[in-house]
């Protein structure tokens, strides 16, 4: 297609085309940010079920008898706790406490983990911990993301549309779980039940060969539930509106963790790691900045990068807004000093020169019953 001659595609490219889906470049990549509109394809995945193409996240191996050891150093949370087969969330830092990226973790045995990481920052990630594995002698790293494709489907009804696939007992499968070797339609996947939306959902990790053949065998069986294919827009939103953080907004290396609210992520008994003693330092002097959930209470829509004002004076900046489908509601994540952080806190968002009103309110905005 003329225009994207430049872009890296997944293996779905030509079924995002096939879909209607309008393509753009998204981080290098050729991703379809819509199909028929960002609202209908987010209200599906409240509702119903919507697919995604995730196959631009990367997915970096890590296998030794040293594997566990090098990734207690490298992020922050205690990947001691993980069992075979269960996956965990963690931010990884650098020294000062800035965020190199968010990730998942997949455990598959004391000596093999692999990590999924965001698609933009894949080689600033691979380079920054083949840099951290020269203490480990025992540590090898693979960055095996041209082996994977990787499909996502959420929504109340992801379970029974993929159920109707696979003689695998999905009930098996806990949130932030994985089973390898998983047979959907014929197809060998690795799938797990994780979630980017807020809602129950499943990931497919297989080989970039059966995606096409995967994604339209979900399409169908998903017909008559109310499936519809999803794109990068709907996914924004809906992450948004769980309050989960995007790397480049809520999360980058010059904010910590901490200051996202992630301290839940952040294991300061489990030993050192990178970025300990800096946001140990945050913990006990106090943080500068805090992420904030505001409602718009004047009429406008705040973006990414407007001015938070009090009074008039600059304070911060919001990190992502929208109008949010499922509250029918402008709403918006932003940085604001500590003391300007409590629920129902009066702010302003500098939208195109003017100061409009609103209020600083309780997050997540959307939690699924």
């Amino acid at each position: 297609m003329e225009g994207f001659d430049n872009l890296k595609k997944t293996p779905l490219f030509e079924i995002h085309q096939k879909y209607g889906g309008r393509i753009i470049d998204f981080g290098g990549w050729a991703l379809p940010v819509q199909y028929t509109s960002i609202v209908e394809e987010h209200r599906a995945v409240r509702e119903a079920a919507g697919l995604f193409d995730v196959s631009h996240m990367g997915e970096i191996l890590v296998t030794g008898p040293q594997a566990l050891a090098f990734l207690q150093k490298a992020v922050t949370n205690d990947v001691s706790r993980l069992v075979d087969n269960q996956i965990q969330y963690s931010p990884m830092c650098y020294e000062n406490g800035g965020t190199v990226d968010d990730l998942l973790i997949y455990r598959f045995g004391l000596e093999e983990f692999l990590l999924v990481v965001n698609a933009a920052n894949k080689d600033k990630d691979f380079a920054w911990l083949t840099d951290l594995a020269r203490g480990f002698s025992g540590v090898l790293l693979s960055d095996i993301s041209s082996q994977w494709a990787e499909l996502a489907l959420q929504g109340p009804r992801a379970e029974a549309i993929l159920q109707g696939l696979t003689n695998f007992d999905l009930k098996e499968i806990k949130y932030y779980w994985f089973r390898a070797g998983v047979d959907v339609k014929g197809v060998r996947c690795l799938v797990s039940r994780t979630g980017y939306t807020g809602e129950d959902g499943f990931e497919m990790y297989c080989a970039p060969g059966d995606a096409a053949f995967l994604w339209e065998a979900l399409m169908e069986r998903g017909e008559e539930q109310g499936l519809v294919p999803a794109g990068l827009g709907a996914r924004d939103t809906l992450r948004f509106e769980a309050r989960m953080p995007l790397y480049g907004h809520e999360l980058d290396e010059n904010t910590s963790p901490l200051e996202a609210g992630l301290g839940s992520f952040v294991s300061f008994d489990k030993g050192d790691f990178v970025g300990r003693a800096a946001l140990l330092e945050q913990k006990e002097k106090g943080l500068k900045k805090k992420l904030v959930g505001f409602e718009m209470i004047d009429r406008g829509i705040p973006r990414a990068h407007y001015p938070i004002l009090k009074e008039g004076r600059e304070v911060g900046y919001v990190t992502t807004g929208s109008f949010s489908p499922t509250l029918e509601k402008n709403i918006g994540l932003g940085y604001v000093p500590p003391q300007l952080a409590r629920v129902g806190t009066e702010l302003e968002i500098g939208v195109r020169g003017k100061g409009l009103k609103a209020v600083v309110v309780k997050t997540p905005f959307y939690r699924r019953g």
